[in-house]
């Protein structure tokens, strides 16, 4: 229990902003699951991953390292299925 009343309004806030940080996480890995299950995604899946990845880097939901290296792994996966 808070103490004061900032930190009480601090543990509203820390709760409000987890919860939408989690569904981010949440979409990140249906994006994520949806492009590597297809067997040829179209380029729009990609973008809108990449998209997606950089805006939760931005934001501070993901390490911008860890979207740099999902982004490049899946650079990989399509440049090893033959396609640009």
């Amino acid at each position: 229990m808070a103490n004061t009343k900032s930190a009480a309004k601090r543990s509203r806030q820390s709760l409000a902003r987890a919860h939408q940080n989690r569904s981010v996480r949440t979409r990140l890995r249906t994006l994520q699951k949806r492009v590597r299950s297809t067997a040829k995604p179209d380029a729009e899946q990609i973008r809108s991953l990449i998209s997606a990845l950089d805006k939760a880097a931005k934001r501070g939901i993901i390490h911008r390292n860890a979207a740099d290296r999902r982004k490049a792994r899946l650079n990989a996966l399509i440049a090893s299925s033959g396609r640009k």
